[in-house]
């Protein structure tokens, strides 16, 4: 049996013709399956819209038990509660072709161990042209910054089926609303295959879009970046977000000298602003999914490892600047390579002692 799981919030409008048009295409070529809508905290009509569905369709509504509202969380629900053994995943807003499932179907029929995925993105596949170059442009550097993570040129399709067996859900760890980027990466499917749909912007509701849920998306990836390769991806991380407290610590460094104070006494003054940006940044994204500590001691404990490197970073600077005319003629050069001899320390410092896992106060 094909079990679907719909995650819904304040989709009640959309059920009916979503209900109706999954029925006409499955029970004509008499497939056997049930319609999970799995609702995320919705405040409109869904339960009683359900309620009478169900008397025309195979229908279930799961609610969600005491948790966060999260979409992520609405698809596990739905999984969980679900009696088939082949699960499609789809939205709610009509944007995705109930008619294209026997064609999923079928491809899951053959290559049992694989994804198969709706895509816009392949040969025959589309999106709605009359996307805003906002959303247009949105859309594809989220796909563009999803596609190291796995084979396939429509990472962020919520469109997509597989056999039951093939996930282990006790290692999904989602957040947010890309459940399908989620299961692809931490599941061991043979394969994704990617089958062309017609994507189509909803025509009832409001786009659920917002500065919220993208801010999640990034924190989603940067899990399943760590997930896939490790401490590879946290020192990346890390480095960008030393490659923005340059910038400040940049800034200081020209603004103190357009004041009046020395290149040298600039240089050790700007450390200090650069600091602390990176700690409040590394604290709430490179490991902030790491026990939070004391932020006064976590602070003193950043600043005085980040001191050692910074006893690198400006012997080396004073070194160079001084020994060297082309580097006294060109700081910015010494600075920089001051900031790279004490990269690995710092980050070594930060993973080890400053955000470790093993201390709880």
């Amino acid at each position: 049996m094909l079990s679907i799981v719909v995650p819904t919030y304040m989709e009640a409008d959309n059920l009916p013709a979503l209900a109706r048009r999954i029925d006409d295409v499955l029970s004509a070529g008499g497939h056997d399956y049930e319609l999970l809508i799995a609702d995320d905290h919705s405040s409109d009509a869904t339960a009683s819209v359900c309620e009478a569905l169900c008397d025309k369709y195979p229908l279930r509504l799961v609610l969600p038990a005491d948790r966060a509202r999260d979409l992520s969380l609405s698809v596990l629900d739905g999984i969980s509660a679900a009696n088939g053994d082949k699960i499609l995943v789809m939205d709610a807003d009509l944007s995705h072709p109930p008619e294209m499932i026997p064609a999923m179907l079928e491809c899951l029929r053959k290559k049992g161990g694989a994804l198969i995925t709706g895509s816009r993105y392949v040969e025959g596949g589309s999106f709605d042209r009359e996307w805003s170059l906002w959303r247009f442009l949105n859309s594809h550097t989220a796909t563009l910054i999803a596609r190291p993570l796995i084979s396939c040129s429509d990472p962020m399709s919520g469109f997509f089926m597989f056999n039951k067996t093939m996930i282990e859900p006790q290692n999904l760890n989602p957040i947010g609303y890309k459940i399908g980027l989620e299961i692809a990466v931490r599941s061991r499917f043979e394969s994704i295959v990617e089958l062309p749909i017609a994507f189509k912007d909803r025509e009832i509701g409001e786009s659920k879009m917002s500065l919220g849920p993208q801010f999640k998306y990034l924190r989603h990836l940067r899990r399943l970046y760590l997930y896939k390769f490790g401490s590879v991806a946290e020192f990346l991380h890390f480095g960008a977000v030393g490659a923005s407290g340059f910038v400040i610590d940049v800034f200081f460094y020209y603004l103190l000298q357009s004041l009046g104070v020395s290149h040298l006494v600039s240089r050790a003054v700007s450390f200090w602003p650069a600091v602390s940006w990176n700690w409040v940044l590394n604290r709430m994204t490179t490991f902030g999914e790491r026990v939070k500590r004391p932020k006064t001691r976590q602070w003193f404990e950043f600043t005085l490892s980040s001191l050692f490197g910074f006893a690198i970073n400006y012997g080396a600077y004073s070194l160079l600047t001084t020994q060297f005319v082309f580097f006294d003629e060109y700081r910015i050069l010494a600075l920089l390579a001051g900031v790279a001899s004490a990269s690995l320390f710092n980050f070594a410092a930060s993973t080890l002692f400053v955000y470790s896992e093993k201390r709880n106060s």
